[in-house]
């Protein structure tokens, strides 16, 4: 085996000057994984167990550590490539992407140690999983890669072949531009969705099954140990109170 060219990173394509990676399969995954994120989420709010969470960490994390280092055997991406190989590819340097990996990567492994092997949920943890969650919807649903704008950010040099073609575009057609009428709609949208979100969680308090599993998550373990701790002297109250009462009758 030629190693050289096993671990060469990227595809050299024809008229690209970089290695470079298809950016509709890096997509296509990123929706595949967001789902997969979602289920683990929704089985711990409505059935109460971590069982799938543990099953899609592990993926995820040895996923993301294929990719760093040779992304053309990553699952998720084989996956994905089936759903779009009748696509015209897209694409996008493989140096930002490997980048924007390697923070993923960064995030994985701390989640699988901290939801397989020691399995402590706190705020914190839930807060890494819903940052996971939001890259992953910001490059399937908008082809925005976080990761990939931080790697312009630090680069001396302009990157070559960004997602979305932001790299190059330098002056935007009328079709991407705004109207006032249309900034205006896009604003108040966006304010009337960000205020019912915020009335979900305050205003509707433990009239639902996802309002109290997540204080649940986001309290800590002292936190739920003394609550814990509360529940059994309630109970062992009403116990002997009504020893109690029977007593005196």
């Amino acid at each position: 085996m030629n190693w050289k060219a096993f671990f060469a990173y990227g595809e050299k394509v024809p008229g690209y000057e970089v290695r470079v990676l298809n950016e509709r399969e890096a997509r296509a995954a990123a929706a595949l994984l967001f789902v997969g994120a979602f289920l683990g989420l929704m089985n711990g709010v409505m059935l109460h167990t971590a069982i799938f969470s543990k099953y899609f960490v592990t993926f995820f994390a040895i996923d993301f550590t294929i990719r760093i280092i040779q992304p053309r055997y990553a699952p998720s991406l084989l996956i994905a490539r089936f759903f779009v190989r009748n696509q015209k590819p897209e694409y996008v340097g493989a140096a930002q992407k490997r980048f924007a990996w390697v923070l993923g990567f960064i995030l994985a492994w701390p989640m699988f140690y901290y939801l397989v092997i020691d399995f402590q949920p706190n705020p914190l943890k839930v807060l890494v999983c819903l940052i996971c969650m939001a890259l992953l919807f910001f490059e399937s649903a908008f082809s925005i890669c976080l990761g990939c704008k931080l790697f312009e950010w630090i680069k001396r040099k302009d990157p070559k072949y960004c997602p979305g073609g932001v790299c190059e575009l330098q002056v935007k057609d009328p079709v991407q531009k705004f109207t006032p009428a249309q900034a205006t709609i896009a604003a108040v949208t966006v304010a009337v969705l960000g205020y019912g979100i915020y009335a979900y969680f305050t205003k509707l308090p433990d009239r639902t099954i996802f309002v109290k599993k997540m204080k649940t998550l986001m309290m800590s373990k002292a936190e739920l140990d003394r609550i814990k701790a509360a529940k059994a002297k309630a109970e062992e109250a009403a116990i002997f109170g009504d020893d109690d009462d029977f007593d005196d009758e």
